[in-house]
């Protein structure tokens, strides 16, 4: 998927929830804001029929290239969702046993079509001139042989300085560029999605200041503007089709500025709007989820979340605490794990209803290895699947998933209408299965399939 194909999806693209009433009990709301909750709620399936579905004609040809026989029977079913349901995949055959490593693959692989690689530059490239692109490259073989789009992340973060960076700031900028064009350069054609610039709203924040004060002296003393600017142009220079997110935590007017700073006379230097939605602290909600959709699609570009956390035990964001208490383990509960699916199908539902999402990204697939030791994942530290891992199998690779027949007519088509994807179509004809294979997007009507 290459940028072109983001920019045609922006602002185009059924499940049904028992919402718990405790989920939004929180505070009090005004009558207004209840009702502009409920209509939020109540509208999902209406709105994933309108934006994720689409109606198609087919036009079935035989390998001999003739029309299919009227009142042929095909079998129509979808093999992958256009929607990108995605996680990062750091943990990739680093687990201790391969019986841990087997469960991880399965079961990543029979609910994402979308991972993200890492490529946090202190870690990526320890010693100047050493990347590990090996590592990366087995990442990628995996996921080429699956199916699984890719993203980078992130090209650009002064959250740790990479070691070896020279102590002068425009030298470290000049290196800080040099590796954009040389990491998208590299893997064009195979990560074609980028996160470009990470968490640039609070750039000067203490913690950059002190873990990463050469890069963060550098983006001080370039401008923050050019920083952004530069480093878009940098990716777009090595790959000119590929997707370019900007992503942050931050959504309020800081990021909002951050925006405004990559648009140029017009010009949109960003292909993708990257929101963190992590909810260590608490979940969101359906209303804040989808305000905060509303809120960044008026930029018109395809929005990502990018970094999704809901946790199955003890919600609270107390990490001073948990780092000085070295034995700390943060358990998942049975009561947490029913909580995270309940609150996994909401927030899951709402952006997929919303026409300017276009992925969503868990972090992190499993407690084990997990960021913070927090019980974020679908699976547990055994690698066994969570509630929410069921509950959103359930609506991802069935209730928004198409599997239906139809029957050629006199004209020699059949028509039906389901999720955006790819779709294969198979037939018995004397004894014999055929079957091809093609794309249902938002603007198709009608499609040739040939069969073989």
């Amino acid at each position: 998927m290459n940028r072109r194909q983001f920019l045609k999806a922006a602002g185009s693209s059924a499940a049904s929830f028992a919402f718990s009433k405790h989920i939004f009990a929180a505070k009090k709301d005004s009558n207004e804001n209840r009702t502009d909750r409920d209509e939020i709620i109540k509208d999902v399936d209406a709105r994933i029929e309108k934006y994720r579905k689409g109606d198609c004609v087919l036009q079935i040809f035989a390998p001999d290239g003739r029309p299919f026989k009227n009142s042929s029977v095909v079998d129509i079913e979808q093999t992958q969702h256009k929607f990108l349901f995605g996680c990062n995949i750091f943990m990739l055959g680093r687990f201790g046993t391969d019986k841990e490593n087997r469960a991880y693959e399965k079961y990543f692989t029979s609910l994402l079509n979308f991972a993200t690689l890492p490529f946090y530059w202190w870690a990526y490239e320890r010693e100047k001139g050493k990347e590990d692109n090996e590592r990366t490259e087995e990442i990628v073989k995996f996921c080429k042989e699956k199916g699984i789009t890719m993203k980078g992340h992130p090209l650009a973060w002064n959250w740790v300085d990479p070691k070896w960076l020279p102590d002068d700031p425009a030298l470290a900028m000049g290196a800080q560029m040099e590796r954009i064009e040389r990491c998208v350069g590299r893997f064009k054609g195979k990560i074609d999605i980028w996160d470009v610039v990470n968490e640039a709203a609070d750039y000067d924040r203490p913690g950059p200041e002190k873990s990463a004060p050469k890069l963060t002296a550098g983006i001080r003393k370039m401008g923050r503007k050019n920083y952004l600017r530069r480093a878009f142009e940098a990716a777009r220079k090595s790959n000119p089709d590929a997707a370019l997110l900007i992503n942050d935590y931050r959504k309020d007017e800081s990021f909002e500025k951050v925006i405004t700073e990559l648009i140029v006379d017009g010009k949109k230097l960003f292909d993708v709007i990257g929101i963190q939605s992590h909810m260590h602290g608490g979940f969101w909600g359906a209303e804040r989820a989808w305000q905060v959709c509303e809120k960044f699609a008026k930029f018109g570009r395809p929005i990502h979340f990018t970094e999704t956390t809901v946790l199955s035990g003890k919600e609270g964001w107390d990490l001073k605490s948990r780092s000085e208490d070295s034995k700390f383990i943060w358990e998942s509960t049975a009561d947490g794990e029913k909580r995270q699916a309940e609150q996994a199908s909401i927030f899951y539902s709402i952006l997929f209803s919303h026409p300017s999402v276009e992925a969503i990204t868990w972090w992190d697939f499993a407690d084990k290895g997990a960021w913070q030791q927090a019980p974020a994942g679908f699976l547990r530290r055994d690698l066994t699947p969570k509630p929410v891992y069921e509950k959103l199998y359930n609506l991802i690779k069935k209730k928004w998933w198409t599997k239906t027949q139809g029957k050629i007519s006199e004209d020699g088509k059949v028509s039906f209408r389901g999720f955006l994807g790819r779709y294969k179509v198979t037939a018995k004809v004397e004894n014999r299965e055929l079957a091809g294979t093609f794309n249902l997007n938002k603007d198709l009507r009608t499609v040739k399939v040939n069969m073989r």
